[in-house]
């Protein structure tokens, strides 16, 4: 992984921080996938820095929520939280940050995607941020995250009309009189690091299912599919 040392300049600019140990940016940077095929410890990939950098978003992430909306209650606040932190949403942010070009993925993992698969873009971000924080502390990641989420703390709103659990929950109400059943199919990955799926039944059938880092976010991507097609066997009730 020397080899990365001379190029942290250019993606240390793109983060806007300079590191006082390179060594846990290069880390942040090393997906489990290298781990066996460099011959090094598991404890050398960036899984526990993930774990670290997942709180520490969730940290900021809050408390930039909590400056901006004071008006906004705390079902709210967590709505617009989840739809920042979203998997998808932190890909694209690590895709604007030149993340792709750093990560170190097997040549196996190359071969399916590698960088720039969603999961392994998100789970970077998270570890370079636990690696900010640990490099220079609580204040310097939440001046760095406040930066990169400029844009996007003033669009949270929108999380809170993607409440897809709510709005499906209504509709099937008001047309069936009973209320849509989540049940967890499958749970993958590493403890610290999971991936739920969950599946939406509706009058005795599985309508949907959505895939999440957490059973919260996995049901709403499954209500949102079974909300789509709901609207759709309803408007075509209509034209009968």
């Amino acid at each position: 992984m020397k080899e990365l040392y001379p190029r942290l300049s250019a993606l240390e600019n793109r983060l806007g921080v300079r590191f006082k140990d390179p060594s846990l940016l290069v880390q942040a940077l090393r997906h489990r996938s290298v781990i066996a095929e460099k011959g090094l410890s598991p404890l050398e990939s960036n899984e526990r820095l993930e774990f670290l950098g997942d709180a520490v978003l969730g940290a900021v992430v809050s408390h930039l929520l909590y400056q901006k909306y004071p008006g906004f209650q705390e079902g709210q606040l967590s709505q617009m939280r989840s739809w920042l932190v979203k998997e998808e949403r932190l890909a694209r942010l690590a895709q604007r940050l030149g993340l792709p070009d750093y990560i170190q993925v097997s040549q196996g993992e190359k071969k399916t995607g590698g960088p720039k698969k969603a999961s392994i873009l998100a789970g970077a971000l998270e570890a370079v941020i636990g690696a900010i924080y640990l490099d220079a502390g609580y204040e310097r990641v939440f001046q760095v995250l406040r930066a990169w989420f400029a844009k996007l703390i003033p669009q949270a709103q929108r999380g809170l009309k993607a409440d897809y659990r709510s709005r499906l929950q209504e509709l099937v109400q008001a047309h069936w009189k009973e209320t849509p059943v989540y049940r967890l199919g499958s749970e993958r990955g590493p403890s610290h690091a999971p991936s739920f799926e969950m599946e939406v039944w509706i009058r005795g059938e599985k309508w949907a299912s959505g895939r999440g880092r957490s059973k919260k976010e996995a049901a709403q991507e499954a209500a949102r599919k079974a909300l789509k097609k709901v609207q759709e066997v309803l408007q075509e009730k209509e034209r009968v």
